[in-house]
């Protein structure tokens, strides 16, 4: 085998919580993570050659110097010994960059499994996951997928009932986010309300949307500058009134998802959001049977 290639599937936040600040400088979360099936494409091939390479279809990311998926395949490099001369790894990206949704953690989680599976190592996802800790926060839930709740810095996963098959609207607002800012805001802001992370896994047992669209929340909503802040409830407030079960912000945004249970209602409001915003996209839930082949 010379060459694989898989879906980066990406994620939304059906909750996300701060916990608190931890000892190490990292920040105890409580989130309950779902894949969506807005993916990039990770092909890597092993060719004759020194060194590892690394290309993507937008010349603003960063290479192998960087880029997160380099780093994954360094890693996995550093634990199983193998050699990356001749590897190049090339990202065809379809999920918005810097926008809440895991895109570039979704590559590093895809550069794992599919390394294990070009050198055939053997490494079982759980292994894999492991080894994404150190590759960054959300890489090992992108290696497991599927809907899960992440505690810890985001490593710590138990698996979860999938969130019933719906229609998934996501709409990126093209304002920039910075993460460190919004955590260093959630440090010095006292918190009011906080997700229902247990009503939710509930919901998801019993197997009820509206459920799960009614607890959707997200603390970082709270801590966004006002403007920004009155632009995603806009977003929100346009899911909704076309008929989304549920609106929130994903990971520390900027993009917003709605949860619509007719496919027809979430088609129509993305023709009016997409019409302003460019990075919309129709997508729907990821469920086992999708990462089969991983």
């Amino acid at each position: 085998m010379n060459e694989v290639r898989l879906p980066a599937y990406a994620k939304i936040n059906l909750t996300l919580d701060v916990l608190g600040k931890r000892a190490d400088g990292f920040h105890e979360l409580s989130m309950v993570m779902q894949s969506v099936t807005l993916a990039d494409t990770v092909t890597i091939t092993k060719r004759e050659g020194t060194g590892l390479s690394l290309s993507t279809n937008l010349g603003f990311l960063p290479g192998t110097d960087k880029n997160i998926a380099a780093v994954a395949a360094r890693a996995f490099a550093d634990d199983t010994g193998v050699s990356l001369d001749g590897i190049h790894i090339d990202l065809h990206k379809q999920i918005p960059v810097c926008a809440g949704t895991a895109g570039g953690s979704s590559d590093g989680a895809a550069v794992l499994r599919g390394l294990n599976r070009l050198f055939e190592t053997g490494l079982s996802l759980e292994e894999l996951a492991k080894l994404g800790e150190k590759v960054g926060s959300d890489v090992p839930y992108c290696v497991l997928g599927c809907t899960a709740l992440a505690e810890g810095r985001g490593e710590v996963l138990t698996k979860l009932p999938s969130l019933p098959d719906c229609t998934i609207l996501l709409c990126k607002p093209a304002f920039p986010i910075s993460t460190p800012e919004l955590f260093h805001k959630i440090d010095d802001t006292k918190l009011h309300l906080h997700p229902d992370t247990a009503g939710m896994i509930h919901a998801l047992e019993q197997n009820d949307l509206p459920g799960v669209c009614h607890r959707m929340f997200n603390v970082f909503e709270a801590v966004l500058p006002q403007s920004r802040r009155e632009e995603v409830e806009e977003i929100k407030s346009a899911m909704l009134g076309g008929g989304a079960l549920g609106a929130c912000m994903s990971g520390t945004g900027p993009t917003v998802f709605g949860i619509f249970e007719h496919p027809e209602k979430a088609e129509k409001v993305y023709r009016t959001l997409s019409a302003f915003y460019p990075e919309t996209y129709l997508t729907r839930t990821v469920c086992e049977s999708d990462l089969s082949d991983r």
